[in-house]
């Protein structure tokens, strides 16, 4: 293991806790109407904020992607300031210290860089959501990302809490740890499953 890739939210930091998706959902509703909701892994997210996260990935060819991201990155900019780290982000943080680090994440850009600061987690390397690149759980930013940190997928361990992180691991054929944040696993029966946040970055970096 060369490298480690982390999801953000609820992995990292809470951020969706406090973000009003369901209000988003509204504003996306009002503005495009329906869509057809793709096929993604199940999650224990709520209804709202998977089909916030499935209609970017429904139009992530679509000239309305960039409208219906800013609506959403809105709440979640709101939701930021009452963010909270989950367990343990120090202690892993400080397991990682002299590892390339990168962020991979459904957030978009501010949003992630401005969690980032406010609890002050030293991973320079962010790949959010942006247009013209398929988000998780497509492989496209895992990629993406080891290739701005210089190293092979197979030398990267992905660590994430949901599926969509696991699949996108699969499928770009890196190693992944999932982080369950005390509850039930959600995890295929072969994947490396860690309670927290700092369990997970030992048993990585032990891959």
């Amino acid at each position: 293991m060369k490298a480690l890739l982390f999801d953000l939210d609820r992995t990292l930091i809470d951020v969706q806790s406090f973000t009003d998706y369901a209000a988003a959902l509204s504003e996306v509703e009002a503005l495009i109407g329906s869509w057809a909701d793709p096929p993604t892994p199940p999650t224990g997210w709520d209804g709202p904020t998977r089909r916030c996260m499935g209609v970017l990935v429904a139009l992530s060819d679509d000239h309305r992607w960039e409208a219906v991201s800013r609506l959403i990155e809105g709440h979640e900019m709101v939701a930021v300031l009452r963010s909270r780290p989950m367990p343990a982000l120090d202690e892993a943080m400080k397991r990682a210290v002299g590892l390339p680090c990168a962020v991979v994440t459904l957030l978009p850009d501010t949003v992630a860089r401005m969690a980032l600061r406010l609890h002050r987690v030293p991973i320079e390397t962010v790949v959010p959501r942006r247009a013209g690149r398929k988000p998780k759980p497509a492989p496209d930013q895992l990629l993406a990302a080891c290739a701005q940190l210089g190293v092979e997928v197979s030398q990267a361990v992905m660590i994430g809490d949901s599926t969509w992180d696991e699949q996108a691991a699969i499928g770009a054929g890196c190693r992944f740890v999932g982080v369950t944040n005390g509850g039930p696993s959600e995890f295929s029966p072969t994947t490396a499953v860690a309670g927290d946040l700092l369990e997970a970055a030992e048993v990585a970096i032990g891959l």
